[in-house]
Parts: structure tokens; sequence; C-alpha cells
């Protein structure tokens, strides 16, 4: 699935677990021999977290291997370190780039413009894209966790912004090398959501800027996903309020739950409360599910490519990003072995 993409944005409202995803994926690209960069530029060190390892610096570094022998690598972009690296790339300003760091410049400059702090982020991620050594590209695949689905697609397309703003030189030369790429076939923007009605209609909202930026989107990844407890009788009869207290009762007695304390009233009373309450909690899962239903028909009616995850029990730690990886590579997101 998307063969050519080197560069997997992936965006999701705050909540969704977009960086789980994102770190997953790196994973999941990595298999077979491969190398990826997962890439995070919100300064929150939620790789580090994700995989267990220590902050991460403004330098790549391994943090895991993938089936296969692959390797995932690492770096959290930070914009001050990123300018300066810019300054000594393009205007060979390194030892004066420290002088205006001492001096302040430095920070007023990428806090006072954020504009100017989302150019110097996907900057970095261009230049690791496009990297060589020995003839060939240093990754096969870069990762970005992006920031979230309300204004992804600004963070995308601010370099055309840039190049509005200059006319000639590195800078606008840099901003229309960052907006090719974007818009070609080797960058995918991934979204992730969950089943609920507000990220929906965020996934909705960022998937139509990203067509019209003329970014290409890719998978929606549903995440955190819970089957029916029921089966699709019991759970058409719970919505409805239907599930019979006197059936709840009988399986109740089935598994050994009627209790042997008290008179046999006593123990009829306290079956007909869980009875009760369970036909309660019955009928609100069962609602779940039919908004969940629906919220997935939306999903799947954006027309991209749709990959499930589970919610795992527990929440998510090393061995579960492993199994999530394995989940995205049975659907489609995987390395294809060396490239």
């Amino acid at each position: 699935m998307w063969g050519e993409a080197r560069l997997h944005v992936v965006t999701g409202k705050g909540g969704t677990g977009k960086t789980t995803v994102a770190a997953a994926l790196a994973l999941s690209l990595a298999r077979g021999g491969r190398r990826t960069l997962l890439c995070e530029v919100e300064d929150r060190q939620g790789i580090a977290q994700l995989f267990d390892v220590a902050p991460l610096p403004y330098l790549e570094r391994r943090i895991a291997m993938a089936a296969g022998g692959g390797e995932v690598h690492a770096l959290a972009v930070e914009p001050k370190a990123a300018l300066l690296e810019y300054l000594d790339l393009f205007y060979h300003l390194g030892r004066a780039g420290k002088v205006l760091e001492k001096l302040g410049a430095i920070d007023f400059a990428t806090t006072i413009a954020p504009g100017l702090r989302d150019v110097l982020l996907t900057g970095k991620v261009y230049e690791a894209v496009r990297r060589r050594e020995g003839g060939r590209t240093i990754y096969d695949a870069v990762v970005l966790d992006a920031p979230p689905t309300g204004r992804v697609a600004r963070f995308l397309n601010v370099n055309d912004e840039v190049a509005e703003l200059a006319k000639v030189g590195p800078i606008r030369n840099q901003a229309d090398s960052i907006m090719t790429l974007l818009r070609s076939g080797l960058t995918v923007v991934h979204l992730v959501t969950v089943l609920e009605e507000m990220p929906v209609q965020e996934t909705q909202d960022a998937a139509a800027e990203l067509v019209a930026a003329g970014l290409t989107v890719g998978a929606v990844v549903v995440n955190m996903m819970r089957p029916p407890e029921l089966a699709p009788k019991q759970l058409a009869a719970a919505a409805k309020g239907a599930l019979r207290e006197r059936e709840i009762v009988g399986g109740l007695e089935a598994v050994g739950l009627a209790g042997r304390g008290g008179t046999a009233a006593s123990r009829a009373a306290r079956l007909s409360r869980l009875a009760t309450a369970l036909a309660a909690q019955g009928r609100d899962h069962a609602l779940r599910v039919q908004l969940e239903a629906g919220q997935l028909e939306l999903v799947q009616a954006l027309g991209r490519p749709v990959c499930q995850l589970p919610a795992l029990a527990g929440g998510v730690d090393l061995g579960g990003l492993y199994a999530l990886a394995d989940i995205l590579a049975d659907q489609g997101l995987s390395g294809r072995g060396p490239a």
C-alpha cells in the first residue's frame, strides 16, 4: 500500500492515540530489514515515553528493532536547534548563530513567528527524507507524528505561504522544494480517529482540507476499537431495553452467581437487582455499538483505506506497540523488504 511513499505523516484529534499509531507504523514500515525515522515536532517527548527510553535530544538515534532486522530511529525536532542548523547550512553562520543564540535572538524568532517555527520543523523532516549516503537514501521511510487534525493542513502548507513572501533566494527555493515533496507521491497523510462524533467530524474536515491543499490522504486508522460484548440479536434487544430479567437471572444462576448466603427470597432479590443493573449496562453498551457503527460508516465514506486497531487492555506498553505494528502490517501498512 502506497509503495512509493517515503514520508508518512500521522495526524489525529487529541486523545485518539496518534503518537501511538505513528510509533506502531514506524515499527511496521521497518519490517524486513528496512530503516525508518520516527519524528515528533510538538515537544512532548511522547515517543520516548512509548518506547521507554530517555528523552530524545535533537539527534537521531536508534530506539527499537523491528521484525526481520529492521531499525527504528527517532528524532525530536526542536525549532531553535533547527534554526541554528538552517543558518549554518544556507548562510554559513555557524559561529554567528551561536552569538545570536546567546543574545536571545533565536528564541525570539522561533517564539514570535509560529509560521517560521513550522517552516523549520517541516524543513528538518524534508532533509531527513532526502538525505543520502553511499548512493542511497539513509532512511527507507520517515514517519512524522504531526500536529493534530485541527491545524495539520496549515502546518504542512506553511511553505506555500513562505514562497509567496520570498520571491527569490534560498528561502524560496527551500520552500518550493518542501512543497514539491509534500505534494508528490512520496508523501501520504494518515488520519487517526476513534469512533466518536467529534474526532470523526475532525477527520472528515481534515481530509477535505488536505485534498484542497493538494496533499494525499493515506489510510484512516480507527484506533482503540472494542468488540461487541453481546451477540447481534441480544444487542438489538438491549438497545430497545428489551432484555428479559428472567433470562439474565437464569444466566447468573447457571454460572454460579446466585450466592449462598441468606434466605431464598433475599438471594432472589439480590439477583433481581443485579439483573436490572446488567440490563441497563447492556442497553448503554448496545447504544454505544450502534453509535460506533454509524461513525464507522462515515469514516468508510471518505473513500480511503481503513485500518482498525483494537483497544489494548491495560494501555500501551512496548509489547503492545509491536502487536499494533503487526496488525498494521497485516492490513497493508508495512515495509516491503530492503529497498
